[in-house]
């Protein structure tokens, strides 16, 4: 997972997890968009306010981050096995 470290500092992340669409709940984009009849729907997280960059391992990590990375991995079904928490290369935590 990329970019951990620019999501840093707000105060709530969202994550659209399904739309409504003409009174249906809907996991998919609609294909087509006749009028303002799609709201996306959200599950909120707390955020992190804390500066990433010199965290190197899992632990270090804000608990509000885990608990994000620990949703994407569920609802996604795949595992995240390294987070970004800084523009370098070398600034990739290894998790697992």
């Amino acid at each position: 997972m990329m970019k951990a470290d620019v999501l840093s500092g707000f105060d709530t992340i969202k994550v659209c997890h399904a739309y409504q669409y003409r009174g249906t709940e809907i996991t998919h984009f609609p294909y087509t968009l006749e009028d303002d009849a799609v709201m996306p729907l959200y599950t909120s997280f707390k955020g992190w306010n804390q500066d990433l960059t010199g965290m190197t391992q899992e632990g270090d990590l804000p608990q509000e981050l885990l608990a994000y990375v620990h949703y994407l991995e569920k609802e996604l079904e795949v595992p995240i096995t390294m987070v970004s928490v800084g523009p370098d290369r070398t600034q990739t935590i290894v998790r697992g």
